[in-house]
């Protein structure tokens, strides 16, 4: 069977992120491009970076998802450059990290053009506070750091601007 261009998009859409299941793998922006020809999807991927431990995971679901609606062939590339970047994020995909409990990225990635000279004021995502500290560089994942809101002394993770 032959998919769509749209179809492949549709059953991408699908697959969560396998370290955030509450985003999906095109919100988080890694799906690149997507091409369809006579059964055949080729789906080019940019891992959030290059040591990524989900990058075979989400590799071998697209393989599944992609072949339960209907391909008969399916090829997926990895493209390292252009690095992914948090700025990639679809606005939906930073709603559904917050109410996950995942405070999103409040700044753009930081680029030599644009130095940080100051450190942003992280949100918690429990109570809306922006009286936040940075416990930890890192989190569950190199992609977060941990903190903690001091007005509802809740700890948090904060997806870091790369």
């Amino acid at each position: 069977m032959s998919l769509t261009r749209e179809e492949a998009w549709s059953a991408l859409a699908a697959i969560p992120d396998p370290e955030i299941p509450a985003i999906s793998i095109t919100d988080l922006g890694i799906v690149r491009e997507v091409a369809c020809a006579n059964g055949h999807v080729d789906v080019t991927v940019t891992p959030t970076y290059s040591g990524c431990p989900a990058t075979e995971m989400i590799q071998r679901d697209i393989v599944r998802a992609l072949q339960a609606a209907g391909a008969d062939d399916v090829a997926v590339h990895l493209q390292l450059s252009p690095a992914w970047t948090t700025d990639w994020l679809s606005e939906d995909a930073k709603a559904r990290l917050a109410a996950y409990g995942i405070a999103p990225p409040q700044t753009l990635a930081p680029d030599a053009a644009r130095p940080v000279r100051f450190r942003p004021r992280i949100r918690c995502p429990r109570c809306g506070s922006t009286h936040s500290e940075q416990l930890s560089a890192f989190g569950a994942t190199a992609c977060k750091a941990l903190y903690r809101c001091l007005a509802c002394r809740e700890p948090f993770e904060y997806f870091k601007p790369i």
